[in-house]
């Protein structure tokens, strides 16, 4: 498989060049196109949140602790008197970082759901709804969003199949195949749990129409 230095580089790469094309195609603006870049990089790291001990995993709890601080500020601010909103951003960022990562550590094998299309989808489709119903971006925006985080997730799965091929020897690596599926098949429960998440986020998404406009605008850009 990949390591975390060329997973972080393509991702890296693939958002700078999301980011920089969008704009050029007046899709977004420079401030827009930031956000964009960082979610494909951060999707491009992602899928390893179920590894037991690597830098991906310190940089995605992290970062993920930093976000929900962000976010609780955003709703909490005009709630709470600057005590408890110090308070409680604090038990945010502690829980993530230092609940969440043992849990996911506990639970999750690597290469199983998390390495999967399932996973990637759930995902895009959770930042599109963070963006969309907490943060109050424009509909258009959070697809966006979520689709940037897509591409750095698939870039990711993309990676580890490739690095699967031993074109010195010309065979597969045993690991072939364990990125880029569907689902996780040995784990059909933890799969169909993941589709039902898939399917409760459906009435909180943006308006769908708002994700086709955008997709023919692309469409139309790369004409």
């Amino acid at each position: 498989m990949a390591d975390f230095r060329t997973h972080l580089s393509a991702a890296v790469g693939g958002g700078t060049l999301l980011a920089f094309v969008g704009w050029q195609g007046d899709l977004w603006t420079p401030g827009e196109a930031l956000p964009l870049a960082a979610l494909t990089a951060f999707g491009g790291i992602l899928p390893d949140i179920d590894a037991d001990h690597s830098h991906a995993v310190r940089l995605i709890f992290n970062t993920m602790a930093v976000l929900a601080v962000v976010v609780g500020v955003l709703l909490l601010h005009a709630r709470l008197e600057p005590g408890a909103l110090l308070m409680v951003c604090g038990g945010l960022y502690l829980g993530v970082r230092f609940v969440l990562s043992p849990i996911f550590k506990r639970f999750s094998v690597h290469r199983g759901i998390w390495h999967s299309l399932l996973a990637a989808v759930l995902c895009g489709l959770a930042t599109s709804v963070a963006g969309y119903q907490w943060l109050g971006q424009p509909a258009w925006l959070a697809w966006a969003q979520g689709l940037a985080l897509l591409l750095g997730y698939g870039i990711h799965l993309l990676l580890d199949e490739l690095f699967s091929v031993d074109l010195t020897g010309v065979r597969l690596k045993r690991s072939f195949g364990t990125a880029l599926k569907l689902f996780d098949y040995r784990e059909p429960l933890n799969s169909a749990l993941m589709l039902l998440l898939v399917a409760a986020m459906l009435p909180w998404m943006p308006p769908w129409h708002a994700l086709m406009s955008l997709l023919a605008q692309g469409a139309i850009f790369w004409r």
